[in-house]
């Protein structure tokens, strides 16, 4: 199902430098994240629960926790720059340029409302249709997304609506905007086989017909292997690995990204039992020196200078192009391992 676009070739619709998201004077919860997404592609942003993935779409959207903030970095969606707006501006964009289909739907649907009268708040919020004109998109809409007797539906409540429906409703009114850039927040979690294989090739289908930009949160490989160009990887609020799919799923990089992959495709260890990753991930707010997946990587244990990886943060290492990279000691070249080898030194000598 994936597409075979060249990113290259096509204008960025989203990019993000340097976003860190966390409670001021506390600590990051998403440090230092950078990523483009290309008119038409599909990127998957990947990573175990509560590794900063839904923060980090809820920051794009400005749709933080209170007591969060966006600590610094730049969001350009469509070249504007949009952490500066207002928030009466950015609501104009939100759910017109940018739009977020989130997960649970039976959750997020407002049980007191029909399906019909939500899927057409962003018409009515950003298109201004008359009663008659936002009843005929909205059916057109449902019937768009695969809803049978849309007329019909449109009345039903959520209650009313198996999990696969309620999902296309969500679907039909993030898109209603017309946005260049859908966030898809694990968009078929909970959700049987078959529905989530619909769901998905629903999504790519409306992709293609728009060259809609898509940045799909997800916890599974198999939905990423089914429609995504790229791939982020997210461990403890960083991006510690970005490539095209193929590579990240055949020949990945980090020690993390291994990971996932062995127990996604359960492996067994040495001893025979499933493949797990040893310990817990650190706390999100939690500052700590060097590599956040020190404590549970096998690599370093293995490699020559694992003290590096204890004390000095790792850097992102191209592999192959800036297209493709790593945050990781163990690529780095010999002159920044030479570099980190003496601030341990120094660091060393200063404590002794």
């Amino acid at each position: 199902m994936q597409h075979q676009v060249r990113p290259e070739a096509c204008e960025p619709v989203l990019e993000v430098e340097h976003l860190t998201v966390g409670v001021p004077g506390v600590g990051a919860i998403i440090n230092d994240l950078n990523l483009t997404i290309r008119r038409g592609e599909v990127v998957a942003l990947v990573g175990e629960s509560g590794s900063g993935k839904s923060m980090t779409a809820r920051s794009l959207m400005r749709l933080m926790p209170s007591g969060i903030s966006i600590l610094e970095g730049s969001v350009r969606v469509g070249g504007e720059e949009v952490l500066s707006l207002s928030e009466d501006s950015f609501n104009e964009i939100r759910g017109s340029r940018i739009a977020m289909l989130f997960q649970q739907p039976h959750v997020m649907l407002d049980p007191t409302c029909t399906v019909g009268a939500q899927a057409g708040e962003a018409l009515h919020v950003h298109q201004h249709l008359s009663a008659a004109e936002e009843h005929e998109r909205v059916v057109q809409l449902f019937r768009d997304v695969g809803i049978p007797e849309p007329e019909e539906r449109m009345k039903n409540y959520p209650h009313q609506m198996s999990g696969g429906m309620a999902q296309r409703v969500m679907i039909a009114a993030a898109l209603s905007g017309e946005p260049d850039l859908l966030i898809a927040d694990e968009p078929t979690t909970a959700l049987d086989v078959t529905v989530q294989a619909q769901i998905l090739q629903l999504l790519d289908r409306k992709r293609r017909e728009n060259n809609l930009s898509i940045l799909l949160i997800t916890h599974d490989l198999s939905v990423v292997s089914a429609i995504a160009d790229r791939v982020a990887v997210m461990y403890s609020g960083e991006i510690v690995e970005q490539g095209t799919t193929d590579e990240i799923l055949h020949s990945p990089k980090h020690p993390y990204t291994q990971s996932l992959i062995h127990c996604a495709l359960l492996e067994s260890d040495e001893s025979g039992q499933l493949y797990a990753i040893p310990g817990n991930p650190p706390e999100l707010l939690s500052k700590m020196p060097g590599c956040r997946f020190r404590s549970r990587c096998q690599v370093a244990e293995k490699w020559g200078h694992p003290e590096i990886c204890s004390r000095v943060a790792p850097p992102m290492v191209e592999h192959d192009g800036p297209a493709c990279c790593a945050r990781c000691w163990v690529g780095a070249s010999d002159d920044m391992q030479a570099q980190a080898i003496k601030i341990c030194q120094s660091a060393t000598e200063e404590t002794s």
